[in-house]
């Protein structure tokens, strides 16, 4: 009976092993719009802008009408609403931001996008917007480009004092100009 007594334990804590072996084992596939990062100066420690969003692809789908709808608050990429940290304080237009953490919203249009910085972080979609946590709006122009992009983009160039935040997705192109 001794020898049951000890091996009892021993076999329950082999078994438990190996069921929390197997279950750490398994790994979600890739995400359907990937997370990625854009930020300001792209490399170096002295960043002034990051960028936290998720790329969707276009799959023969039009930005406008069927994603990104013209006149309709987006999300500025999939999943949660795209994070924009401001590590110095900026501009948006004559509004001024503070460093911090916001949300990135845009209303996409055929001519022009407003641009919308939001105080309410950690939002699914858009579905923690609201008009009084807005800190700044800008509309600016929308151009086209000769390339389709399949993936949803953000990169960043610098011109003199302004940091150009540029958005890009399928032809459509947006730039969003910060000043520091």
């Amino acid at each position: 009976m001794k020898k049951l007594t000890f091996i009892t334990p021993l076999l329950f804590a082999l078994v438990m092993l190996l069921s929390f072996n197997v279950s750490a084992q398994k790994f979600p596939s890739l995400d359907k719009s990937p997370l990625d990062l854009a930020a300001f100066p792209n490399r170096g420690a002295d960043k002034i802008i990051k960028v936290f969003y998720s790329r969707p692809y276009l799959k023969g789908r039009t930005v406008g009408t069927d994603l990104a709808k013209y006149g309709e608050l987006w999300r500025t990429g999939a999943n949660d609403a795209t994070q924009i940290i401001f590590l110095k304080d900026v501009k948006l237009g004559s509004t001024a931001i503070k460093a911090g953490t916001y949300s990135l919203f845009t209303i996409p249009g055929a001519k022009e996008w407003t641009i919308i910085i939001s105080s309410a972080i950690d939002n699914w979609g858009t579905g923690g917007h609201k008009a009084s946590n807005e800190v700044a709006k800008l509309n600016v122009p929308a151009t086209t480009g000769s390339e389709s992009i399949e993936n949803f983009a953000i990169v960043f160039d610098e011109s003199g004092n302004t940091i150009n935040m540029h958005l890009g997705w399928g032809t459509t192109r947006v730039t969003v100009p910060f000043t520091k």
